[in-house]
């Protein structure tokens, strides 16, 4: 039997920066759902995770051989509100693992139980927020959005108390890592200079070899975040809790709890039943990924001898994350509806999310709908379309870039939590179904492109801890 190859090089950092704790053994593991296709890339069998023996590991009733388990410490804005000592409260690292291609990435359980960060809480997580994650991660993987991904769903057998009983589950997740901004902020926060230096040279040997110091890991981090905040909003996502805990160094989308992607385009949405002024709506998500790389750029400072030198060159690098994210949001939208990325393309993307806004037209159905002739049922102002649409047509739409850029499926809110209610009652056939369509977003599917219909809308999300 082939096992994994572990080489936990996290685990060989400061020991400040995590606890050794092992997963919380559960009652009667089931499993729900295996990614076969993401076990083989990371270099796990399918057939052995689906026996008795890969069901322990993906329940945290057992330990992979060479796996480190640990839960990590971190601090954190959350909310805009500094939190000196936060961690994994749910969620244990049992190492990382170097797969055939050569890439290492993290093999984590969430749910897996109480650790030293769990704050009063049970370490535990109930199957929706599970399915909610396994679904997002995987359709913003199939969308080309950089993204921890999921491997598994297990059953725990056991039930976890939140507004009542709920069947328990665990997610195992996969990512580049989880070093987070929060990570920095934690040594930064205790002025650990030789501890933050070691976890520098960490990150850049893990995900940006060739850059030089500090300075140069936080440019190679403000590209990667600016170029995946844009596609996120091209595809209409929005994250939900943007803390600086939940914003990782490798350029991932993480933490998927109350995320959920636009219905009806409004650029004030909120989607998160916590978020009560707005701070992390759809169109502030850009400002945010700055602030937070700006506390980034801050806990990055104490490593610098000459502190007002350091916050001028790190200020400059700041300033770069606009520009950038400009030209990638354009570059996207631009193909969404057809055009190459300029003044013209510009233009009209912002005309036409005007009058999207105005009426509430379905995002997401709206550019499919002109990939397919025209969207004039889709905006309320018919005028205002129909002089928008003579300047499109005149500007040479590409059909086949139209048909690649604009997916017909994204996960649906109301979907999504009709098949919660569904699994929470055994029956995981909604589920699987959408998971299905979900990561085909370009082909056909009348069920799950379908937007939500009277009553149907989902205007709230949770986190689930």
């Amino acid at each position: 039997m082939t096992y994994p190859r572990f080489d936990n090089s996290y685990a060989r950092l400061p020991g400040h920066l995590f606890a050794r704790v092992l997963p919380e053994p559960v009652a009667a593991p089931r499993l729900v759902v295996l990614n076969v296709d993401l076990a083989r890339a990371i270099g796990c069998d399918p057939g052995m995770l689906g026996t008795q023996e890969g069901l322990g590991w993906l329940s945290g009733n057992a330990v992979p051989p060479g796996a480190e388990p640990l839960a990590a410490a971190y601090a954190g804005h959350q909310f805009g509100v500094w939190s000196p000592q936060l961690g994994d409260g749910r969620a244990v690292l049992l190492g990382e693992i170097l797969g055939p291609d050569g890439a290492r990435r993290d093999l984590g359980l969430k749910g897996s139980g109480r650790t030293p960060w769990s704050r009063g809480g049970d370490g535990r997580a109930w199957i929706g927020p599970v399915l909610r994650e396994y679904l997002l991660s995987e359709a913003m993987h199939a969308l080309g959005v950089p993204t921890t991904r999921a491997l598994a769903v297990v059953l725990t057998g056991e039930e976890v108390m939140r507004d009542g009983p709920r069947p328990g589950a665990i997610l195992t997740r996969v990512a580049a890592s989880h070093i987070r901004i929060g990570t920095f902020q934690y040594l930064a926060a205790r002025r650990d200079r030789e501890g933050l230096a070691a976890l520098v040279r960490h990150a850049i040997d893990r995900h940006w070899p060739g850059v030089a110091g500090a300075e140069g890991l936080l440019r190679a981090v403000v590209a990667a975040q600016a170029r995946l905040v844009a596609q996120w909003m091209a595809v209409g996502f929005v994250h939900g809790v943007m803390n600086t805990d939940n914003m990782t160094v490798s350029g991932e989308t993480i933490d998927y709890g109350p995320c959920a992607f636009l219905d009806g385009y409004d650029p004030g949405a909120v989607f998160s039943s916590i978020d009560r002024h707005g701070r992390y709506a759809w169109g502030n998500q850009p400002a945010i990924a700055l602030w937070n790389l700006a506390q980034f750029a801050s806990a990055l400072i104490v490593l610098e001898e000459d502190a007002e030198e350091a916050v001028a060159r790190m200020g400059a690098v700041l300033r770069g994350f606009g520009p950038l994210f400009e030209a990638e949001r354009d570059a996207r939208l631009a193909a969404r509806i057809g055009l190459p990325p300029g003044d013209e393309a510009r233009a009209l993307v912002e005309e036409l999310l005007a009058l999207m806004a105005a009426g509430g037209s379905d995002f997401t159905a709206t550019f499919t709908a002109l990939g397919e002739g025209g969207a004039r049922d889709r905006i309320a102002d018919r005028a205002g379309h129909d002089a928008w649409e003579a300047r499109w047509r005149r500007a040479g739409p590409d059909a086949a870039l139209m048909a690649r850029s604009n997916p017909r499926v994204i996960p649906r809110n109301h979907l999504i939590e009709a098949a919660i209610s569904r699994a929470v009652a055994g029956d995981f056939a909604p589920f699987h179904a959408m998971l299905a369509a979900v990561t085909r977003p370009f082909s056909p599917d009348p069920l799950h492109e379908r937007p939500p219909g009277p009553g149907e809308r989902v205007t709230q999300t949770f986190c689930g801890t």
